[in-house]
C-alpha cells in the first residue's frame, strides 16, 4: 500500500512538472436571422486582455490562452452582445465555440441596454418558457454523469428520474405535468425520436441517454410558445445543437469510468470537410452488480457528424446516431424470497435503434433554406416468464416483437428584412409499424383434485400498418415601437395523415399561435403566448388490432393541447437572470382505455410499450401552475441555478371526472451550485425535490382471490390515484481536477448520485409470501395454496431503499 501511494504522489508530481498552461479557442460568428458570416466581430475573454476579431468568413481564433474557465463575449455595432459563460480552455483539445448574434436597432448610446440582454435565451418567436444549457454545464453537472436527459431535470417545470411517477433509474422527461411522449427532439434540425437507451415504445425515457456530450454545443428547451415549424409537440421541444469537428488538426478524447468507456475523434476529413465520430460501451451492469442493485442495463451507442462546405453559401451535414441495448432485473445478494420471486417475473428487454440523416443549408438573400432528409428505425423485443430461470413457452407471460420506421423530408425557408421576419415550410413522412404481441391475462388455475377452476386467458395479435404523414407551417414576426420595445410573432400550422378516419382533413388540425414580448424597462421584459398544438397518437395505439384482426383505433383523433402562458423576466446583469411564469394547458381528444374507462395519462406507462389496447379519443385534461427560475452564469468563479414549480395535472376518463394524472407531483424544486478553484479544481452540488407521486392502491380482496390466476395484484380503480408516495429528494455531488500539458489534458472526476443516501419512493408490489427456500407459497394451514388464495399470506413489497451510485473516472483529451 505504501508503494502505491508513493507511486501516486510521484505520478501527480510528474503531471505537475509536465504541465502546460495554454490552450486555443476558435469558431465562427453568424447572424442568427440570416446565418450569414459576420466579419469584424470582437470576441474577448472576460477578465483578460485576450481578444480577436472575426475574419471575412466569420472565423475567429484565440491562442496562448491560460487554461481555465472563461466567459466569452462577442459584440459588434448593430447586434446584441452575446455571452457564452463557463467556456473551459484546456491544452488537450481546442475549444470550438460557434456564436450567433441577433441584430437590433439600438443606438450607440444604449450599449448598457444591449449588454443586459447578453444572457437572454428568448427569441422573437419564443419569448418565454425557454432555457439553454451549454456543453460545460452538462459535463460538470453533479449526478448528471454526462447525461443530457438528467441535466435538464434542474430546469423549471421538469420532472423525471424518480419524480412524476417515474422510476429513479429512468430518464423520463415530465414537463409541466405532461406525458413523456409529449416532447420532441431535434439534433441539428433533424428530428430524433429516440434519445435514451431502453426507451418505452410509444412513450419515452430509459435508464440513460444516447447522445455524446462531446458533440454538443448547447441544448435549448422550450416548454411552450413553440415555433410553428415544430410538429407533434404538446409539452416541449428540445433542440440539441452539435458543433463541427476541428478544421485545424485531429483531436479526440477518451472517457473511462466505473459506468462506461467512450471514445471521440474529430478533425479534417478532406478539404472543407470535418468529422466527429464516437463509440461508447456501458459498464453500468457491472457497477450495479457491485453495489448490489437489481438493475442490469447493458448497451452500446455510436454517433457521427460530417460537415462539408460545398460553397461559401452551401453547407451539407450528415449525421447518425444508434444504440444496441439489453436490460433485465437481477436478484441482489440482499433480498427476500418474496422480492426474488417478483424480480424473476420481470421482462427482459432487447432493443436497437438508429437515426441517420442529411441536412442541407443554402444561404439566400436575407435568409436561408433548410432541407433535411432522415430515417429512424426502432426494433423492440420483450420476453417475460413466470420465472426467468426457465424459458419454457408454457410459462411465458409476455412477448413483444415490434418495429417502427420513419422516413422524413423537411423543408423550410427563413427570411429577415428590416423589422420583419418570416418562415414557411412543409414536412412529409412515411411511417411503417409492425408488432407481434402475446400476453397471458389469466393463468390456468386447478384445485387439489386437478380440476380447472379458472381457465387460461391469453391475448394475442399481430399487426402491420404503413401510412403517410404531412404538414405545413408559416410564421411571421415583427418588431414595433421605438428601439424595438415590442415584438409580435404569429404562426399557423396544420398536419394530417393517410391512416386515421378524417386524418387527411387539414382543417381539423389548424393550430394558430401568437406571442408577444414588451420591454417594460431597461432590464425588465413582459412576455405572453397563446397557442394550440396537436400530436398524432403513437403507432402502438394506431396499429392495435382486436382478436378479429380489426384495426379498432382508426377513429383516434389528434391529441390537442391549448397553452396560455404569461411571464416576467428580469436581467439584473449580463450574467444573471430571473423569470416568473404562470401557465395553463388544456387537453382534448386524450386517449381513454376502452377496457377500463381511464385516461392513459392517469395510468402512466410501464417499461414495455404504451397503448397496446383499444382507446377512444374522449379524454380531457388540464395542467396549470407557476414557475420561478434563477440563473447565475459563471461570475467570480461561481455559477448557480435554482427553480421552483407549483402545479397540478389532472385528466378525465369516461366518467368525466378530473383526477390526478400519474405525473401530478404538485411541487418541484431544484438547486445547483458550482465553484471553480485554482489549479484546476472544481466542485458542484445539486439538490432536487418533488412532491409525492399519486398512485392507485390495490383492491386487497380481489387481489388475493385472483393472484394465482393473474400473477399480480388487482388495482382498485374506484380509488384511482388517491394515494401518494412519499416526497422525493436527492442530493448529488461532483469533484473535478484537471491536469494540462502539451496537447494533452486529463480531467479526473468523482460523481456521487444520491450522496446523502436518501430513500427513493417507489410503487408497492402485491405478492404472496414465499417459503424460506423459495420453492412454494407459504400458507396459513401448511396445505397447498387454494385457488382463491384464501390460505395465503398476502404481502405488499416496498422497495424504497436508498441507492448511492458512485462514478470515478477520467477524461483524456489529446
Amino acid at each position: 500500500m505504501l508503494r502505491f501511494y508513493s507511486f501516486l504522489l510521484l505520478l501527480l508530481a510528474t503531471l505537475r512538472a509536465l504541465a502546460q498552461s495554454t490552450g486555443v479557442l476558435t469558431g465562427t460568428v453568424r447572424d442568427r436571422k440570416t446565418q450569414e458570416s459576420l466579419p469584424g466581430v470582437t470576441v474577448i475573454l472576460e477578465g483578460t486582455t485576450l481578444g480577436a476579431a472575426s475574419d471575412a468568413e466569420g472565423r475567429y481564433r484565440l491562442t496562448d490562452i491560460p487554461v481555465g474557465s472563461y466567459n466569452v463575449r462577442a459584440s459588434i455595432i448593430g447586434y446584441d452582445m452575446l455571452l457564452r459563460a463557463n467556456v473551459v480552455i484546456t491544452s488537450g483539445n481546442a475549444s470550438i465555440i460557434n456564436l450567433e448574434l441577433t441584430s437590433n436597432t439600438q443606438q450607440l448610446s444604449e450599449v448598457q441596454v444591449v449588454g443586459s440582454r447578453a444572457i437572454r435565451v428568448a427569441t422573437a418567436e419564443t419569448p418565454l418558457s425557454v432555457q439553454r444549457i451549454n456543453t460545460e454545464e452538462i459535463k460538470s453537472n453533479p449526478g448528471g454523469n454526462f447525461d443530457i436527459s438528467k441535466v435538464i431535470q434542474t430546469l423549471p417545470g421538469v420532472g423525471g428520474g424518480g419524480t412524476g411517477g417515474t422510476s429513479g433509474f429512468r430518464n423520463d422527461i415530465i414537463i409541466r405535468g405532461g406525458a413523456p411522449n409529449e416532447n420532441v427532439y431535434y439534433l441539428d434540425g433533424i428530428e430524433v425520436p429516440v434519445i435514451n437507451h431502453f426507451q418505452t415504445q410509444g412513450s419515452g425515457g430509459g435508464p440513460t441517454g444516447i447522445l455524446n456530450v462531446s458533440f454538443i454545443e448547447d441544448v435549448t428547451l422550450s416548454s411552450s410558445a413553440f415555433e410553428a415549424r415544430y410538429d407533434n409537440a404538446l409539452s416541449s421541444v428540445l433542440q440539441f445543437r452539435q458543433r463541427d469537428g476541428n478544421p485545424d488538426r485531429v483531436q479526440g478524447n477518451v472517457r473511462l469510468s466505473g459506468t462506461e468507456v467512450a471514445g471521440t475523434l474529430e478533425g479534417l476529413l478532406a478539404k472543407n470537410t470535418t468529422f466527429l465520430a464516437s463509440a461508447r460501451r456501458s459498464y453500468l451492469q457491472l457497477l450495479f452488480k457491485a453495489i448490489d442493485l437489481p438493475i442490469r442495463p447493458n448497451y452500446w451507442d455510436f454517433q457521427y457528424k460530417v460537415t462539408t462546405k460545398l460553397s461559401p453559401k452551401t453547407t451539407l451535414t450528415a449525421l447518425g446516431l444508434g444504440a444496441i441495448d439489453h436490460f433485465e432485473l437481477a436478484v441482489p445478494r440482499k433480498s427476500s424470497p418474496d422480492k426474488e420471486y417478483t424480480l424473476r417475473s420481470t421482462p427482459t428487454i432487447d432493443q436497437w435503434n438508429y437515426t441517420v440523416g442529411f441536412g442541407l443549408r443554402q444561404l439566400l438573400p436575407d435568409g436561408y433554406l433548410n432541407v433535411a432528409l432522415s430515417r429512424t428505425q426502432l426494433d423492440n423485443e420483450l420476453d417475460q416468464f413466470e420465472d426467468r430461470t426457465t424459458t419454457e413457452e408454457s410459462r411465458r407471460v409476455l412477448l413483444t416483437r415490434s418495429g417502427e420506421t420513419e422516413n422524413k423530408l423537411r423543408l423550410d425557408v427563413n427570411k429577415a428584412k428590416g423589422r420583419w421576419q418570416y418562415a414557411y415550410g412543409a414536412v412529409g413522412q412515411y411511417v411503417e409499424y409492425d408488432s407481434r404481441f402475446f400476453s397471458r391475462v389469466r393463468r390456468e388455475v386447478r384445485d387439489a383434485q386437478g380440476q380447472i377452476v379458472s381457465p387460461r386467458v391469453d391475448v394475442r395479435f399481430q399487426t402491420a400498418i404503413d401510412f403517410a404523414r404531412f404538414g405545413a407551417f408559416g410564421q411571421l414576426t415583427r418588431t414595433l415601437l421605438p428601439d424595438d420595445r415590442l415584438t409580435l410573432s404569429a404562426g399557423l400550422r396544420t398536419d394530417g395523415n393517410s391512416f386515421t378516419t378524417g386524418g387527411a382533413n387539414l382543417l381539423r388540425t389548424l393550430s394558430p399561435r401568437v406571442s408577444a414580448s414588451y420591454a417594460l424597462a431597461q432590464r425588465w421584459n413582459l412576455n405572453a403566448s397563446v397557442g394550440r398544438y396537436y400530436k398524432i397518437p403513437p403507432s402502438t395505439i394506431l396499429g392495435f388490432r382486436d382478436e378479429a384482426g380489426t384495426l379498432v383505433n382508426k377513429n383516434a383523433r389528434y391529441i390537442r393541447s391549448d397553452h396560455y402562458v404569461a411571464g416576467l423576466e428580469f436581467l439584473p446583469t449580463a450574467a444573471s437572470r430571473f423569470t416568473l411564469e404562470g401557465f395553463y394547458k388544456k387537453y382534448s381528444n386524450y386517449p381513454v382505455s376502452v377496457r377500463d374507462g381511464i385516461s392513459l395519462a392517469n395510468l402512466g406507462g410501464d417499461f414495455a410499450a404504451l397503448g397496446n389496447e383499444a382507446v377512444q379519443s374522449t379524454g380531457e385534461g388540464r395542467a396549470y401552475g407557476a414557475e420561478l427560475f434563477f440563473q447565475q452564469k459563471l461570475t467570480r468563479k461561481v455559477f448557480a441555478v435554482a427553480s421552483v414549480t407549483a402545479f397540478r395535472s389532472e385528466f378525465s376518463g369516461t366518467d368525466g371526472q378530473y383526477k390526478p394524472s400519474a405525473w401530478d407531483t404538485r411541487f418541484l424544486a431544484s438547486a445547483l451550485l458550482g465553484r471553480k478553484f485554482s489549479k484546476g479544481w472544481e466542485m458542484g452540488f445539486k439538490y432536487r425535490f418533488a412532491g409525492g407521486s399519486p398512485y392507485t392502491p390495490f383492491d386487497l380482496d380481489a387481489s388475493q382471490a385472483s393472484y394465482l390466476a393473474v400473477g399480480r395484484g388487482v388495482l382498485d380503480y374506484s380509488r384511482l390515484n388517491t394515494v401518494r408516495l412519499a416526497n422525493f429528494q436527492q442530493f448529488d455531488f461532483r469533484l473535478d481536477k484537471k491536469f494540462n500539458w502539451r496537447r494533452t489534458s486529463i480531467d479526473l472526476f468523482l460523481d456521487l448520485q444520491n450522496a446523502f443516501l436518501l430513500k427513493t419512493p417507489s410503487l408497492p408490489t402485491y405478492s404472496f409470501q414465499r417459503t424460506p427456500d423459495n420453492t412454494d407459497f407459504l400458507t396459513t394451514d401448511g396445505q397447498a395454496l387454494r385457488p382463491d388464495g384464501s390460505n395465503a399470506f398476502p404481502i405488499l413489497l416496498q422497495d424504497d431503499s436508498p441507492n448511492l451510485t458512485p462514478t470515478i473516472g477520467f477524461i483524456l483529451e489529446f
